[in-house]
């Protein structure tokens, strides 16, 4: 297959975005009030050049979908047809702001992001001659829909996991002998925990691709290093998307842990979310995504709160042959997830990649506690059942004083007490002083 050099991926991008925002202006009533609130010359728009000419607009903000789906229930106005002419309907988890966002997606649109998820795929290996597992519940997220949907339209053999248990799972990847399988880094630690129990040998499972998304471990290089320990003969590929966008990233062939865009499919930014100016190659900003091919339900310079750093090295042929953006160490972190802790900077994957290095560790869980004057960090650490809790409790304290210089709460529980994920992992919980819930 061919791949994009930069004029070609300008040139499909202009001719998208053209199409994008005709169709906006002439029927989305969302992007009509956004702008016209802005001030932005809606007939000197109509003639600008694009994709250069979507940066005379503003951002758009979740807080923005959120309260305009509140004023206009269910959907909102950001639809450019009739509630008719949409055949599915998606929504987040709501555990940002706590409301989940509906998106509803035309069948070109759907379409569109089946076509994206097919480029991950792609530069993973994939082919139509793989068994695809996926151990995950079909609930309203619209990843796990669009993973299976495009698997399918490759011509892949599709196996769906949905409401069954990790040894049930197991046992269907090992008896339909699974080549890829598609789940979360944290249920690939999970599915080995139960591996280990009932005496499945992974070293000889069939499984030889195994494609991580919907949390940024695969991206953290010591929870990727512990996935790859228990999961010994498989490549681990990571990919990132969101249900407001879809799918955006794969990771490079060549470059391990670094995610490229798929630029035909986004236009990208990357901003200093402070100062909102584009931040330079080499340094971290917050994403900004345009999706060029969602025209019905539309995001344009949508701020995904995802920190990421472009290579320095954009604007040339990556090692791997592609031209697209790269984005270094893949997903950082989020904005809002950046707490201060007695001065310094905390990102709950730098918390992640310091516990992951303590080879004890089964599980975690990370509580901070907020009062007038001071944030306090306690951290519950599960020990794997073979392990010297006495010793993971003094590794755990190294590692994050080493990368830190902070002692926080090191809090010991006993073996399998602590919550187990499918899905996205919940192990970060914010309380005031006063309050003793989660």
């Amino acid at each position: 297959m061919s791949l994009l050099n930069r004029d070609q991926i300008r040139s499909l991008q202009s001719e998208a975005c053209q199409r994008l925002i005709e169709t906006t202006l002439g029927s989305n009533p969302f992007y009509h009030q956004l702008w016209t609130d802005a001030g932005v010359d809606i007939d000197q728009l109509r003639h600008a050049d694009f994709p250069g000419g979507l940066l005379q607009l503003p951002f758009t903000e979740k807080f923005q979908l959120v309260e305009n789906q509140k004023l206009h229930p269910p959907y909102g106005t950001n639809l450019a047809y009739p509630v008719a002419r949409y055949s599915r309907l998606n929504q987040t988890s709501g555990s940002t702001t706590g409301n989940p966002i509906r998106w509803l997606d035309t069948p070109e649109s759907w379409n569109w992001m089946l076509d994206n998820w097919i480029e991950v795929y792609r530069s993973a290996g994939v082919t139509s001659e793989d068994r695809i597992y996926f151990a995950f519940s079909f609930g309203p997220f619209l990843g796990f829909w669009t993973a299976f949907e495009a698997a399918s339209k490759m011509g892949a053999m599709c196996i769906p996991g949905g409401g069954l248990n990790s040894s049930a799972r197991l046992k269907m990847i090992f008896d339909n002998q699974v080549t890829t399988l598609c789940c979360t880094p944290t249920y690939a630690l999970r599915l080995a925990e139960v591996a280990e129990q009932e005496g499945w040998e992974l070293n000889k499972a069939p499984v030889q691709t195994l494609i991580v998304a919907g949390e940024p471990g695969a991206s953290i290089p010591s929870t990727r290093a512990r996935i790859q320990r228990l999961w010994p003969t498989v490549k681990i590929v990571d990919h990132h998307g969101m249900t407001e966008v879809g799918p955006v990233t794969y990771e490079c062939p060549r470059r391990v842990g670094s995610l490229h865009v798929i630029e035909s499919g986004y236009y990208t930014e990357i901003i200093n979310p402070k100062t909102l100016k584009p931040t330079e190659p080499g340094k971290m900003g917050e994403l900004v995504l345009t999706t060029l091919g969602r025209v019905g339900s539309p995001l344009i310079r949508y701020r995904t709160g995802d920190w990421v750093r472009k290579s320095a090295n954009t604007g040339f042929v990556c090692d791997c042959g592609r031209s697209e953006i790269l984005l270094e160490g893949g997903i950082l972190g989020r904005v809002d997830d950046m707490v201060i802790i007695r001065g310094v900077n905390v990102f709950p994957g730098a918390v992640e990649e310091a516990l992951r290095r303590a080879p004890g560790l089964a599980e975690y869980r990370a509580t901070i506690t907020e009062t007038d004057s001071l944030t306090d960090l306690k951290i519950e650490i599960e020990p794997l059942p073979e392990a010297d809790p006495q010793k993971l409790r003094q590794d755990v304290h190294r590692e994050i004083q080493t990368m830190f210089a902070l002692r926080p709460t090191i809090q010991l529980v006993e073996p399998n007490s602590l919550p187990r994920f499918e899905m996205k992992a919940k192990r970060w919980f914010k309380q005031s002083a006063n309050s003793h819930s989660h």
